[in-house]
């Protein structure tokens, strides 16, 4: 018997996707649940799986366009799939003293915060490479942005002193009670949601001749990916304790790093937060993530002499960035709104840790 192979739904408004990789060919015989084709759209790739086992026949190739519901190829079950035969068992070694081949879960979110080294780059055998949908899509809401609003970046700095603090006397407990990392993300989060409400306009956007208030604080946060960069939305943050905001932003970032993200993970957001300091960046101008009205962009944590008190001390410090739609918010408010979220920052609220 055939059964067919379709493009499943992609999301609410998406119709359209690209065949971005073969992953295995006509003819093969793959089992059930095995991946056999990535599709990608404008917003995020998607990885198709073989309904049965059988021999697979695929009808596309790379850079066809697909449609949702469209067949594709179709997998032949009458064809019997190999029984995998066991490998024999490996010569006893010494105990490595080498990371673990196989990382926790638990550590992704502490690899984001730490400063990436770069990989070697692999021997280029073409001059030229396709951009992928998503890398399109960047770029078009890059220049979008540059084009149509009047965007512009105010400055701060925060003393990290008190969250790190926090994070050295509560982080063995914050992990074996729920499971999950305390990291800066989720004080950012919060110190966010705490001006955006103090600053309504910050929360909103233009439609037509009016502005728009969002109804929800929807914080999205981005994750530089392979695919590139993607921002997945953490919702209704108002509502949201420590420890469910960590834990939901280490799911959405294994996610959007595995290529396993839906549309819906990315879609809406009321508010960006983008961290440069992860790259080692000591000051960035984040651009606008439409149709936001402004995004936060977070660095490197640098121990720097500051004035205290009259004193010279050397204290964790961080800059912020803000960029903004000036359209909407006058520099004025976006001096207040950063310095809001320093304000929250340095005296933060830890109650529900």
């Amino acid at each position: 018997m055939k059964v067919e192979i379709k493009i499943p739904s992609l999301g609410e408004s998406v119709v359209e996707a690209t065949v971005a990789q073969i992953l295995k060919p006509s003819g093969s015989v793959v089992p059930q649940d095995a991946e056999i084709i990535e599709i990608e759209t404008d917003k995020v790739n998607q990885v198709l799986y073989a309904p049965k086992g059988g021999q697979l026949s695929l009808t596309v190739k790379v850079g066809d366009k697909v449609k949702v519901g469209q067949v594709i190829g179709t997998v032949d079950t009458d064809v019997a799939v190999p029984t995998e035969q066991p490998k024999p068992a490996a010569a006893p070694s010494a105990p490595s003293a080498g990371p673990s081949a196989r990382k926790m879960a638990g550590d992704f979110l502490a690899e984001l915060k730490e400063p990436v080294t770069p990989k070697a780059a692999a021997p280029v055998k073409e001059g030229r490479r396709r951009m992928s949908a998503l890398r399109r899509t960047i770029a078009q809401k890059l220049v979008e942005v540059k084009n149509q609003t009047a965007m512009l970046t105010t400055f701060n700095e925060v003393d990290m002193t008190a969250i790190m603090d926090i994070r050295a006397r509560e982080k063995d407990r914050f992990q074996q009670k729920y499971g999950v990392k305390l990291g800066f993300m989720s004080f950012f989060v919060k110190a966010s949601v705490d001006a955006l409400r103090e600053f309504p306009d910050v929360h909103s956007y233009i439609e037509g001749d009016e502005f728009v208030l969002f109804p929800n604080f929807d914080i999205g946060v981005a994750v530089s990916t392979d695919k590139g960069l993607m921002v997945p939305v953490v919702r209704k943050c108002e509502t949201l304790s420590h420890s469910e905001i960590e834990k939901q932003l280490e799911t959405l970032a294994k996610k959007a790093r595995e290529g396993t993200i839906a549309v819906d993970d990315l879609r809406g957001g009321s508010f960006t937060i983008t961290n440069g300091g992860v790259f080692g960046s000591l000051l960035s101008t984040p651009i606008l993530n439409p149709p936001q009205s402004a995004i936060l962009g977070m660095h490197a944590i640098v121990k720097r002499p500051v004035v205290v008190n009259d004193q010279i001390v050397i204290r964790p410090m961080m800059y912020l960035a803000l960029s903004y739609d000036h359209r909407i918010i006058d520099g004025r408010e976006a001096v207040l709104f950063l310095g809001r979220i320093k304000q929250a920052l340095e005296a933060p609220s830890y109650a529900d840790l």
